[in-house]
C-alpha cells in the first residue's frame, strides 16, 4: 500500500522552541524596519511639525534626506536677529546707522524673497502664501511688498510699539521663513536620500535569512527544488529590495500572523467578507454548471456508458478494489445488522404472501371446512413465514461466513454484474437512459443553480461563520 506523506511548507507549527522565538524575533525586526520605512517616507511631508516639536529629530535627520538651510531664507533670519541685537545696544534707538542699515537690507531681502519666491523649490507654496496674508493683514495693505517695505522701516517702527511689532514678526512670521530649507541633489539630478545607510542592515539581515530559510524548506521537503522554495516565499523579497518599501508592510503582515504575535483572521473575515460571499457563489454555480454539462456531454457521447460498460484501468493507490470492498462491507452489514432488526417485519411480509398463495388454492378451502382444524391453515402460514424468515437469515449468516458459501457469494455478484452490464448494452436501453439522465441534469441546472441566484450569498456566508465562531472563538487568540 502506498503511503503520501505531507510536510507543512514552513516546517512544524509554532511550540515554543527556538524556531518559534526566532519567528517572533524576526517579525519583530520586520515590524521596526518597516515603521523606519513609514517615518523615512512621511519625514518630508510632517517635517514642520517635527520642526518645531522635536527639533532634534530634525536636526539628526535632515543629513540622511540632504536637507540644509535654505541661504536666502537663513540670511534673512540672521540679518533679523542681528536687528534684534543692535536694538538691545544703548542707546536702543532706531536712528543709529547699523540699524538703518539693518533695516535697509532687511527691505532688500524682502523684495528679493517676493521676488524669487526660494520656497518654491520645496514645495512651500502655502507657507510661502500664509507669509504674504499675514503682512497684509497686519499692515493693512493690499500687496505684500508694501507691507514688508513699510515694515521694515524706522517711521513705522518707532510709530508703534516696537517690542510687539518685532514680537509679532518673531512668533507669526520667523517660524514661517525658518521652515524653508534647500535639499541638494546628486550628480544625475536626483535629491539625496541616504536612507539606504539605515536601511541597507535590514535588507542583508533579511535577504540572508531569505536565502537560509528557503535552503532549509528545500532540504526539508522531499522533491521540492530551492527555486520552488523561493516562490513559495516570495513575499520575503519586499523584505530586501530597494524600491517599492511600502510594500512591505505584506510581509510584515504574514510574519505577524505566522508567529502569532497578532491574529488577523478576524480583520481579514471583516474585510473580504462581501467580496468572498460573492466570489464563492459565482465559483460554486461555475462549478455545478461546468460540472452538469460535462456530465450532459459524456451522456449523450456515450463515454459514460462505454466506461460503466468496458472500465478501463485506472490508477491503484494501494491495489485494493475499493468498489468491492465497499460492496463487501455493505453485503456484511445487511446480513448480520439489517436482517436481524427487521426478522419481524420480513415474517409478516412471508406470513401475508404464503396466506395469499394458500387462499387461491382448493386445498385450503377444503381445509377450512373441516370441524376441529378450521384454524390449521392460519396456523400453519404463520408459522412457515416465521421459520422461512430465520432459515433465511440463518443461511445468509451461514453461508456468508463460510469459505464455500462467501465463493458462491462471489460468483453470484460476479454473475450480476455481467448481466446487468450486458442487458444495459443493449442500443435502445442506453439511449432511453441517456435522454433520462440529459433531462434530469438539465433540470437539476434549472432548479437548483438558477434558483440559487436568488438567495443571498452573504446569508450563506454569515451561517458558516456561525458554525465556525464558537470553536474560533475558544481557539483563537483575540487581537
Amino acid at each position: 500500500m502506498q503511503t503520501i506523506t505531507t510536510a507543512h511548507p514552513e516546517g512544524p507549527p509554532n511550540t515554543g522552541g527556538p524556531i518559534d522565538w526566532f519567528q517572533k524575533f524576526m517579525a519583530m525586526i520586520a515590524v521596526i524596519n518597516l515603521l523606519l520605512v513609514g517615518f523615512d517616507s512621511s519625514y518630508i511631508t510632517l517635517r514642520d511639525i517635527y520642526f518645531h516639536q522635536i527639533p532634534p529629530v530634525v536636526i539628526a535627520y535632515d543629513k540622511i534626506k540632504g536637507i540644509e538651510p535654505h541661504p536666502e531664507t537663513e540670511k534673512y533670519l540672521q540679518t533679523l536677529q542681528q536687528l534684534t541685537l543692535e536694538l538691545q545696544q544703548p542707546p536702543n534707538s532706531l536712528e543709529t546707522p547699523q540699524v538703518e542699515n539693518l533695516l535697509e537690507s532687511l527691505r532688500h531681502e524682502s523684495d528679493r524673497m517676493l521676488n524669487e519666491n526660494p520656497f518654491m523649490a520645496a514645495g512651500k507654496f502655502g507657507t510661502f502664501a500664509k507669509i504674504q496674508r499675514r503682512m497684509r493683514q497686519h499692515l493693512g495693505t493690499e500687496y505684500a511688498y508694501d507691507a514688508f517695505q513699510t515694515f521694515w522701516t524706522s517711521s513705522y517702527l518707532s510709530s508703534h510699539n516696537l517690542s510687539r511689532e518685532l514680537n509679532f514678526f518673531q512668533s507669526q512670521i520667523s517660524p514661517l521663513i525658518a521652515r524653508n530649507y534647500f535639499r541638494n541633489v546628486d550628480e544625475i539630478g536626483q535629491v539625496i536620500d541616504d536612507f539606504w545607510r539605515i536601511d541597507i542592515f535590514f535588507m542583508c539581515l533579511f535577504g540572508l535569512e531569505f536565502i537560509l530559510r528557503t535552503f532549509f524548506m528545500h532540504r526539508r521537503i522531499s522533491g521540492l527544488r530551492w527555486i520552488d522554495a523561493m516562490l513559495r516565499r516570495w513575499y520575503d523579497v519586499l523584505l530586501f529590495l530597494p524600491f517599492w518599501r511600502g510594500l512591505r508592510v505584506i510581509p510584515v503582515a504574514v510574519r505577524l500572523q505566522q508567529s502569532e504575535l497578532v491574529n488577523f483572521d478576524r480583520i481579514l473575515v471583516q474585510m473580504t467578507h462581501e467580496p468572498a460571499a460573492r466570489l464563492a457563489d459565482r465559483l460554486s454555480r461555475f462549478v455545478m454548471v461546468r460540472f452538469i454539462n460535462q456530465a450532459q456531454d459524456s451522456i449523450r457521447e456515450g463515454t459514460a456508458a462505454e466506461s460503466f460498460l468496458n472500465p478501463q484501468p485506472a490508477v491503484d493507490l494501494n491495489n485494493v478494489n475499493e468498489i468491492e470492498v465497499i460492496t463487501d462491507r455493505l453485503l456484511e452489514l445487511t446480513i448480520y445488522k439489517v436482517l436481524p432488526q427487521i426478522k419481524p417485519e420480513l415474517e409478516a411480509v412471508l406470513h401475508h404472501s404464503i396466506e395469499g398463495a394458500f387462499k387461491e388454492s382448493g386445498i385450503y378451502q377444503s381445509l377450512k371446512s373441516l370441524p376441529g382444524i378450521g384454524n390449521l391453515p392460519s396456523d400453519f402460514t404463520e408459522q412457515m413465514a416465521s421459520n422461512l424468515a430465520q432459515t433465511t437469515v440463518t443461511v445468509l449468516e451461514t453461508s456468508y461466513a463460510d469459505v464455500e458459501g462467501r465463493v458462491l457469494f462471489d460468483r453470484l455478484s460476479q454473475e450480476f454484474n455481467q448481466a446487468f452490464r450486458k442487458a444495459l448494452g443493449d442500443r435502445q436501453t442506453q439511449e432511453e437512459i441517456q435522454i433520462l439522465l440529459t433531462d434530469f441534469l438539465e433540470e437539476l441546472k434549472l432548479n437548483y443553480v438558477v434558483k440559487s441566484t436568488h438567495t443571498d450569498p452573504e446569508a450563506t456566508l454569515a451561517e458558516i461563520e456561525t458554525l465556525y465562531q464558537p470553536k474560533e472563538q475558544s481557539s483563537l487568540p483575540s487581537l
